[in-house]
């Protein structure tokens, strides 16, 4: 699903020049589950932003789905993201003047869903993540947990065959942060292929494979013999 080669990315301005991602080759497969790890500042989420197709490469290959992404146009990247990507962030990134159904429904909007359709879609996934009861609430009404499964609905209702998840349990207590794990977990199960940045080796065991990034470079990757489930 995703290979890079030789993949760079160079921050400039007039004075300074930052080179972020570093001849990063990688590859992941359909339905793998890859946690991505490593200190502050080593370049977990700009590989995510790359990988995203939020940002683009300043230099080396991009193949998703086996199409050369890296020199795309942000409008043809937004079309493939949308059609394709779900993301979960840390920071949640919920609308705060819409409700916990509208921010669910939006993916479905920008592909253009019918009315009937956005409501089957979106009342699946907010049963599925037990927050149906809260779906006309706002996001500032809502705990810390309840707020994250309701970022994961929105970057599952268009059913993407990629969720990328930034930090998913850095806002989070531990018993909300194991619960978002589980429902990552479950997504995965359901042949989600899913790329996490984490800094927690305990949540770095649900994944099949963990890559361990330092100074922009693949230092390291290790498979887990028995992943957590």
């Amino acid at each position: 699903m995703i290979k890079t080669k030789d993949l760079k990315k160079i921050y400039r301005t007039e004075e300074v020049e930052t080179t972020a991602l570093n001849n990063v080759n990688l590859e992941v497969k359909e339905g793998e589950y890859v946690a991505v790890m490593g200190p502050s500042g080593c370049g977990k989420s700009t590989l995510l932003n790359v990988l995203g197709m939020i940002d683009k490469p300043s230099e080396g290959e991009y193949l998703f789905m086996g199409e050369e992404v890296g020199g795309y146009s942000e409008r043809q990247r937004a079309n493939l993201r949308k059609n394709n990507i779900g993301f979960v962030f840390q920071s949640f990134n919920l609308i705060d003047e819409l409700t916990v159904y509208e921010n669910a429904e939006l993916p479905l909007l920008y592909l253009g869903y019918s009315a009937a359709e956005r409501k089957k879609r979106v009342s699946e996934v907010l049963e599925q993540m037990e927050i149906m009861a809260r779906k006309n609430h706002f996001p500032q009404q809502l705990s810390g947990g309840q707020q994250q499964r309701v970022a994961v609905a929105r970057a599952i209702v268009a059913r993407p065959k990629l969720i990328l998840a930034d930090e998913p349990t850095g806002n989070l207590d531990s018993a909300h942060g194991e619960e978002v794990m589980r429902i990552v977990g479950e997504l995965h199960e359901a042949g989600t292929t899913i790329v996490m940045v984490t800094h927690s080796p305990a949540y770095a065991e649900y994944s099949h494979r963990t890559i361990h990034l330092f100074d922009g470079h693949i230092v390291s990757e290790n498979i887990q013999e028995e992943f957590r489930i």
